[in-house]
């Protein structure tokens, strides 16, 4: 089966199944092997020095055509059977509208499937209709429950730990905006409450002054497409804010910068190491520390 998928997570998907797409999109970049598939669509964003310039650029791309483009003639020369796409976040991935309509303008053969996960629940049906639409169902099974079983596993030994730290995940520093969706779940398997948001909810921008309030006991910026080095670079734009020093988080050296692009951001199969991870920060006493490339302290 010819399979094109458009989002990192549906690739990451894709191959933990064994079935190597013919197209991918830009941002596809695990595992390495995805790196060598052609990409069907080109982002229309470039490369900016703060959050805030980016997301002026989505701004501006999203009111003249949208922030990705497909390249046309690369999808009908692959002729897909099976074109993944999303329905969650227009700026994150090309979404199913636009997808469906390339298609259908070229005349293709190929079935549309359209993820649009929120929660862990939400990932394991994805990964299981996606195992039914490439013929690889039983290796889906397999899979979910083997996740399954690692995210009992971490909320099992969490939840006989008796402190709950308050934390905050930010998925983008200017806006501030809290992360949603699987995040507050994974945030309570690895032993934490989350105040800003409940499971599900979509990441949306807050003010500043809602944090502050919140005060959390563990503070984590993983921006959505940022390395850690992107992070790190932009700390400013965080740590400029009024009242920054004050937080617990900083009193007490519990702010962290985490790889959003691959491990927060992504509703993927590595949300479960994500999960473990997780857990490693909030009680590094129970739990492995994540790797320096996973997580870092923002000093």
């Amino acid at each position: 089966m010819r399979v094109v998928s458009l989002l990192p997570s549906a690739t990451e998907i894709c191959f933990t199944l064994d079935v190597e797409p013919v197209g991918v999109s830009s941002e596809c970049d695990y595992p390495p092997a995805a790196k060598s598939v052609p990409a069907v669509e080109q982002s229309r964003i470039g490369k900016a020095a703060d959050s805030a310039e980016i997301n002026a650029q989505v701004a501006a791309a999203e009111e003249n055509g949208g922030v990705y483009e497909i390249d046309a003639t690369l999808l009908a020369d692959l002729d897909p059977d099976l074109a993944i796409t999303q329905g969650i976040c227009d700026v994150c991935a090309v979404d199913e509208v636009q997808v469906a309509a390339v298609i259908d303008d070229l005349g293709l053969e190929t079935d549309v499937l359209t993820t649009d996960p929120h929660s862990l629940a939400d990932l394991y049906a994805d990964v299981q209709r996606i195992g039914r639409a490439t013929d690889s169902e039983s290796a889906a099974i397999e899979r979910v429950s083997a996740w399954r079983d690692r995210i009992a596993a971490i909320r099992n030994r969490s939840q006989a730990i008796e402190s709950a730290p308050t934390v905050a995940v930010l998925d983008w520093m200017d806006p501030v905006m809290v992360a949603g969706h699987w995040i507050p779940e994974l945030v309570r398997v690895a032993g934490g409450e989350y105040p800003l948001a409940d499971p599900g909810d979509r990441s949306r921008p807050r003010e500043w002054r809602e944090i502050r309030e919140a005060d959390p006991d563990v503070l984590i910026t993983a921006p959505c497409g940022y390395t850690i080095e992107e992070a790190l670079a932009n700390r400013d734009e965080l740590t400029d804010r009024p009242g920054w020093d004050e937080l617990t988080a900083v009193q007490e050296s519990k702010v962290y910068a985490f790889d959003g692009h691959h491990y927060v951001n992504r509703p993927g199969p590595r949300l479960i190491e994500t999960a473990e991870y997780l857990a490693g920060l909030l009680h590094p006493e129970e739990f492995p520390r994540p790797p320096g490339d996973v997580a870092v302290t923002l000093e």
